[in-house]
Parts: structure tokens; sequence; C-alpha cells
């Protein structure tokens, strides 16, 4: 064998390490620029090549560690299937708030259409109609559960209905003239002017439109301070001289009307164009209006025996 050979125990000749081109065998490369020997390893992190510079052609799975590394854990990969799941969910749960909130909305937005076009002061009027009348209703409510509860509770319902019943003869009693009444109301009194007396057409307007304004009792009286309770069967006719025959009973004038009712309820309905008061004075008379906070009707109408009706059992 040669020089350049060296002997091993195998028999295979060796080849002798190459030269450096500067410095002695076995001692390192004293140039600046040369890389450390262990940064050439391809198993130290320096010596790896970067991403940039990998082959594309070698695969990293089928890569065989180097003998005697062991070779590196695969990292966890997350299927691209429960990715798509994870998604497909939150579509559909973003969905059914969708829905929910169009349902939701389109509910609250069906609204009767009269209502929709009405104004901001004819819907407060509404409201306050209502609210009103369910107050009404609920204080009536309570008004008969009451007289209910006593007339079934013995003799407190017995009481009960005793005074119920006085109550409603007495109001009957007042209607029909048999009791005298006193309350808040008006003073009527009619001047007759120098060419026209009062007729019994005028008198006769002035107790209609008193009634329609809610009067609950009326009398008139004359000049002579003879008085009449006006009732429903209550007649007026003309009489001599400008007097007056009210149910077959004369009165000379002035004539006064005492009601009980609203007193500004009454004088609207004297005073409205075309009623009494301008009917009186188109005739050159003249009527006083006055208001009373306590007015008295004493006069009683002595009923007459039915002959005819009775009453429906």
């Amino acid at each position: 064998m040669s020089d350049e050979h060296t002997q091993t125990g195998t028999g295979w000749p060796q080849p002798a390490e190459p030269a450096r081109p500067d410095g002695p065998a076995g001692e390192p490369d004293p140039r600046p620029e040369a890389p450390d020997p262990d940064e050439l390893s391809p198993l130290s992190p320096q010596g790896r090549p970067s991403g940039d510079e990998e082959d594309p052609s070698a695969a990293p799975d089928e890569a065989e560690p180097a003998e005697g590394v062991a070779a590196a854990e695969p990292a966890a990969v997350v299927s691209p299937w429960r990715r798509f799941s994870s998604a497909a969910v939150m579509i559909g749960v973003l969905l059914g708030l969708l829905g929910f909130t169009l349902a939701v909305q389109l509910k609250m937005t069906s609204t009767d259409s009269s209502l929709a076009a009405a104004r901001q002061e004819d819907l407060v009027r509404i409201l306050y109609d209502l609210e009103a009348r369910e107050i009404r209703l609920r204080q009536d409510i309570a008004a008969l559960e009451e007289s209910q509860r006593q007339l079934r509770s013995g003799e407190q319902g017995r009481q009960a209905a005793l005074e119920e019943a006085t109550r409603r003869a007495d109001e009957l009693g007042i209607l029909a003239g048999t009791l005298p009444a006193r309350g808040p109301g008006l003073t009527v009194r009619f001047q007759a002017g120098a060419a026209k007396p009062i007729s019994a057409v005028r008198v006769l307007d002035a107790v209609q439109e008193l009634r329609g304004a809610g009067a609950e009792a009326m009398q008139i009286s004359g000049g002579d301070q003879a008085t009449v309770r006006i009732v429903a069967s209550t007649y007026f006719l003309n009489g001599e001289n400008g007097s007056l025959v009210v149910d077959g009973r004369p009165l000379t004038g002035p004539f006064t009307i005492t009601v009980l009712g609203d007193p500004a309820t009454m004088r609207t309905a004297l005073n409205i164009p075309g009623g009494v008061v301008a009917s009186v004075a188109g005739d050159g008379g003249n009527v006083i209006v006055e208001e009373r906070e306590v007015a008295e009707v004493s006069a009683l109408h002595v009923p007459r025996p039915l002959e005819h009706a009775r009453p429906v059992s």
C-alpha cells in the first residue's frame, strides 16, 4: 500500500484527510469568513437552511432523521371539517337570531291603520276617554257588588233594601212633583214688552229647553204669588189680558220659573242663538236669568188617579 492510504482494521484503505489550504492539518481555518464547522452540521439549528432556501422537492415528513438523533414529534393538525362545522353552527345561530328579531319587529309594527294615521292629540283624547270609561265601569262594578253583598247579608240586607227603596221613592216623588226639593239652580223671570205680552208658547219653549239641559224640578210663579208645580203633564194656555193658564190655574205676569239643576248648563241652553232669550227679545220683552246656590221648589202637584195605565208585572 502507498503512503497516501492508511490501513484500517477492516483491511479497507482509508483516504487521507485532505489538506486545508492554510495552516497545518488538524488546526481550524484561520480565515475570518470561514464558518464554524459545527454551523455546517445538518443537525444543528444554525446549519439548517431557512424556509426561503429549502428545496421544494424535499418533503419534511418523508425525510429520515439522522442516525443517533431522535425524530421530532409531529405538530397537532386541526381538521378542516372541524373548522367547517364550527362556522356552520355560528352561521345557524346568527340566522336564527335574525329571524326572531324580524318576527318581533313585524308583530310590533302590525297596528291598526286608523290609529297609525291619527294625530297625537286624537290619540291622547282616545286614551283619556278609555281610561275615564274604565274608571267609571270599575266604580259601577264595585257599587253593584257592594249592593249585592249587602242584600244577601240577612238583617243588613233588609236594611239596605229599605234604604234603597226610600231613595228611589224620594227621587220619583221629586220627579212627579209630590215632594218639595231644594238645591242649586236658576230663576228665570219673563218681562213682557209694551207691544206684546209673554205668550204660553214662549214659556213652554223655556220649560222644554230647561228639561233638555237636565232640569230636575221646576215651578212657575205669577205676579200674584200664585205658584204651580211643573211636571210632565203640565200644560200652558194664553189667558186674558196677558195672563197664563197653567194646569187650569190662571197666573198674572211677570212670570218666574224656579228650576233645580246645573246652573251653567241651563243658562247656556236658554241663551243659544234663536232660543228663548232671543225669541222674547224679538217680541220686545226681556228674560232675566239669575243663578242660585240654593233654590227651593216647594209647590206640590196633586196626581190624579190613573184610569187606564197599569204597571207591567
